[in-house]
């Protein structure tokens, strides 16, 4: 089930790419399938062996495209172990909403990202995750759990002060929301209450089959209550001025230096 769309994040083979806490790797298995040269990073180390046996499994199965590549390691969002301009793409999916110094986050991404590079950043959206909140104080009261609710607006202000320029937002996973203001009324913990796990068994079967009434459904109800909020933005290049002088002031250190 992908958070990221893209038929509006193109990416290209041979592109560098780097899925930051990729979690069970969805996205990066998808951009490994696409023939890009994936990093997936997560701080938790029993998910990246999931990660990187999957990564195995794929390259046995011939899934990757000739060129392709695949790493998983462990790492720290706030101090990517990466020289600065090393990525064409950067994925950050379902993370920021967890991680106090997001503005930090955003910083590191755009530091490793290359000018001209896209950024796609999923968080929860803001209705459905209100009534979650609501509902449950256990919904998020848990260590690691989610300590802000963004507002569309607010995202995309902390991109475009993080130096990048968005270019396209949308909802998804509407079919999800429901599936989880169940979740909290029921009790997060509670799987075997009967209309949870009803639910769940439609939520498998939607991402197994992808029937096409669902697939309309969703469509038609993610403007409304889609359980995600996705941006997409660039890394805009230096104008050549500010090219020109950042060039000059490297040289000026360099010749200090000796």
């Amino acid at each position: 089930m992908l958070t990221v769309d893209f038929s509006r994040f193109p990416l290209a083979p041979g592109d560098r790419v780097l899925d930051l806490g990729c979690g069970a790797g969805r996205h990066a298995f998808e951009c490994y399938r696409r023939g890009a040269q994936v990093v997936a990073l997560d701080q938790n180390a029993e998910e990246i062996r999931e990660v990187a046996k999957w990564f195995a499994a794929m390259k046995e199965a011939g899934e990757a495209p000739e060129g392709a590549s695949a790493t998983a390691m462990e790492g720290d969002a706030l101090a990517l172990p990466f020289p600065d301009e090393s990525f064409d793409v950067v994925i950050i999916s379902e993370v920021m909403e967890h991680i106090p110094d997001d503005k930090g986050v955003l910083a590191e991404m755009v530091r490793v990202l290359k000018p001209g590079g896209r950024i796609a950043v999923t968080v929860p959206r803001y209705g459905p995750e209100k009534v979650c909140w609501a509902l449950s104080d256990a919904y998020h009261e848990v260590e690691g759990g989610h300590i802000r609710i963004y507002k569309a607006d607010e995202l995309l202000a902390k991109i475009r002060e993080a130096g990048l320029k968005p270019y396209g937002t949308h909802h998804a996973h509407a079919l999800h929301s429901p599936y989880w203001w169940l979740k909290c009324a029921f009790g997060v913990d509670n799987d075997k209450a009967l209309p949870v796990r009803a639910y769940h068994k439609l939520l498998v079967w939607d991402i197994m089959k992808k029937p096409l009434a669902t697939r309309v459904a969703e469509e038609a109800l993610n403007p409304l209550i889609g359980k995600s909020f996705v941006a997409y933005a660039t890394k805009p290049h230096l104008p050549v001025a500010a090219a020109t002088t950042a060039s000059a002031a490297t040289a000026a250190a360099s010749a200090d230096a000796k």
